[in-house]
């Protein structure tokens, strides 16, 4: 598997310029290092416990979304819902959450987009994207994706990462 890289996330992006969200370095880090803790920008659905009896965990895409979390969260936050609807419409057909959430494994364009869009709802402005700014991200990260188990060990790397320039 090929790993999603900085530039495909900016390419992806550009999807948003239309409805007023711009591509800043801060949310191509901030979108890197979540990528990165949620599915090392590699995986497409989450992977299941060794003794799980499903083959797929419940969240899809490299920023791993949950039908009834982040996919629900974007389609129906007042900031969010009308770029999402677009963008449902054109990528899936439909605003199903399901069918959305099915999708996300599949379009990385419709992932990249609904990642964004997730920040997009937090009122706090993306923090810089300097090493120094480690603690803030993984509070913004923590604060936006409400992770079920939060691994604090493996931020460091990855915020360090996606500050780098390329």
């Amino acid at each position: 598997m090929r790993l999603y890289t900085k530039n495909d996330i900016r390419g992806d992006l550009q999807e948003l310029v239309p409805a007023g969200i711009a591509v800043t370095d801060r949310a191509v880090a901030m979108l890197h290092a979540i990528g990165m803790q949620e599915s090392r920008l590699t995986h497409r659905f989450q992977l299941p416990l060794a003794t799980a009896l499903n083959r797929k965990g419940p969240a899809r895409g490299l920023w791993q979304f949950e039908a009834m979390g982040g996919v629900t969260g974007v389609l129906n936050h007042a900031s969010t819902k009308q770029t999402a609807t677009a963008l449902c419409r054109k990528y899936v057909g439909s605003v199903n959450v399901h069918a959305v959430w099915n999708a996300l494994e599949y379009n990385d364009n419709l992932a990249t987009c609904f990642a964004r869009l997730l920040l997009w709802t937090d009122p706090r402005a993306l923090p810089d994207a300097v090493i120094e700014n480690e603690d803030v991200a993984w509070e913004y990260y923590i604060r936006n994706w409400r992770p079920g188990k939060p691994h604090r060990h493996t931020w460091g790397a990855f915020w360090r990462e996606a500050c780098q320039n390329g």
